[in-house]
Parts: structure tokens; sequence; C-alpha cells
């Protein structure tokens, strides 16, 4: 399953935010075996940046090992509102 996490970021948070979402993922890539990536839209809106983490190939407990990481990395100062979180499947793993 594959892990989609979008969320709001000020502008002037955004260069503070990077580094802590960086370390966070190196350290979920070393610890959980995945290969996280990091997008944002190209466009600021209202001086509000949207921005994805994605998960590839994860297993179910990664989610909470997500949260756990999200959480230790104090990313809720310099996120703008909630960490929305999709779960997408292959579609052959659902039939």
């Amino acid at each position: 399953m594959d892990l989609y996490v979008y969320y709001r970021v000020r502008d002037e948070d955004a260069g503070q935010l990077l580094p802590r979402v960086r370390v966070m993922q190196a350290q979920l890539a070393a610890a959980h075996g995945v290969a996280p990536q990091l997008k944002r839209r190209p466009e600021s809106t209202g001086g509000m940046q949207t921005w994805m983490e994605v998960y590839p190939a994860t297993l179910p407990d990664f989610t909470d090992a997500l949260a756990h990481a999200a959480d230790a990395s104090n990313l809720g100062p310099l996120v703008a509102g909630p960490r929305h979180t999709e779960v997408f499947m292959d579609i052959s793993s659902c039939a």
C-alpha cells in the first residue's frame, strides 16, 4: 500500500519545516526500508504552500510509525492545519 500525506505550510515556515521533514524521512527510510518522496505544488496561494509526502510500498503497520515520527519531529507547529493521510493500493491487490 502507498501512503500520501498532504498538508499546508505557510511560506514563512517552509524553510524551517524542510529539514525536519527530510530528517524524519531519512530515519523512516533507514528503519522501515521505504523510499520516501517529498513534493509541493508549484504555486503558493495566499501565502500557503501545499506539500505532499509519498511513501510507496509500505507495510500496514507503517501508518502508525509515520504518525509517531511526525510527532517526534515536531512538525505540528510549522504545519498549517491537519496532515491528511490517504492510502492507495495497487488494483491487482484489490481483486
